[in-house]
């Protein structure tokens, strides 16, 4: 046989699956976007057929694309279980997803309570589509918001949450509509920013969408609006905080491991998550 399916390029394919797209599967991988693209163009040159399609934000999978993507998991996973049993490196590889939202302040903590035994696998995903991973079996276990999850999981604790501006930027004048930037829908956080205005009698309304949380920063930067976004740690360069704004309750954290998962390695992530969360608040406190 002349045509060879390259186990780099089947990973890729799959991480495009998992991540719903291009951008974060280079962001998982740690390689650039293009040479993602690179990989699945190779990987139609040996099938003679497209494999995936853009459509929008993002990237669906053709007919072909869905069937080498079934393939390429059995052979991704034949192939990983032939090097642990043939090669054996001593350490277990963990796949853990977080929220964007949260991963700041997790993912150290996370490190530090796995990495010393574990080599440590992460992806950062919306709530959705981590406990979609969790389901599939492609992550060992995810961190995300409680509130947005149809299984909300085990509670590890509350993500504080701040509004930020533009340094210039001034509320609108009474009777004129309050900008909002946000992630794009479905969000608990733009759900929470707009209920939150209009609560207090403002009237809301979406001026920027944003695929992912550094979006929302840079529109924020920009001066189009204000964002709700969790405090994890030094207020973001070009910001500031807008105490004068209303407050809005913490948002629950939820843990869940997949079916199967090893228990010691939950209970060091919970034990983790709950610690640097209960730190954050007692920060906050003080």
């Amino acid at each position: 046989m002349g045509q060879v399916l390259d186990i780099v390029a089947l990973r890729s394919l799959v991480a495009v699956a998992d991540c719903g797209g291009f951008h974060r599967a280079a962001t998982t991988l740690r390689i650039s976007q293009s040479a993602v693209s690179q990989h699945v163009r190779r990987l139609e040159k040996v099938v003679g057929r497209p494999l995936v399609e853009r459509r929008g934000r993002q990237a669906g999978f053709t007919a072909d694309g869905q069937l080498l993507l079934i393939e390429a998991r059995r052979i991704l996973a034949a192939h990983d279980e032939t090097l642990r049993r043939l090669v054996g490196d001593g350490q277990e590889i963990v796949a853990v997803g977080a929220t964007e939202h949260a991963a700041e302040l997790v993912l150290p903590a996370i490190t530090a309570a796995l990495g010393a035994s574990r080599q440590v696998r992460f992806r950062i995903d919306r709530t959705a589509r981590l406990n979609d991973a969790i389901d599939r079996g492609s992550l060992d276990l995810a961190v995300f918001m409680a509130e947005a999850a149809s299984v909300r999981g085990a509670p590890v604790g509350a993500l504080p949450l701040i509004w930020y501006s533009a340094p210039g930027w001034e509320q609108p004048p009474t009777g004129r509509p309050w900008p909002v930037v946000a992630i794009e829908e479905p969000c608990l956080l733009r759900r929470r920013a707009l209920e939150s205005l209009a609560a207090r009698g403002h009237e809301p309304y979406v001026v920027c969408d944003a695929g992912y949380l550094a979006g929302v920063l840079d529109a924020v930067r920009a001066g189009l609006g204000v964002a709700l976004v969790a405090r994890t740690g030094a207020v973001p360069h070009g910001l500031v905080a807008r105490d004068d704004l209303p407050g809005v309750p913490p948002a629950p954290l939820g843990l869940r491991p997949r079916r199967g998962a090893d228990p010691s390695v939950a209970a060091a992530v919970v034990s983790a998550v709950r610690g640097v969360l209960g730190h954050s608040a007692a920060d906050r406190a003080a």
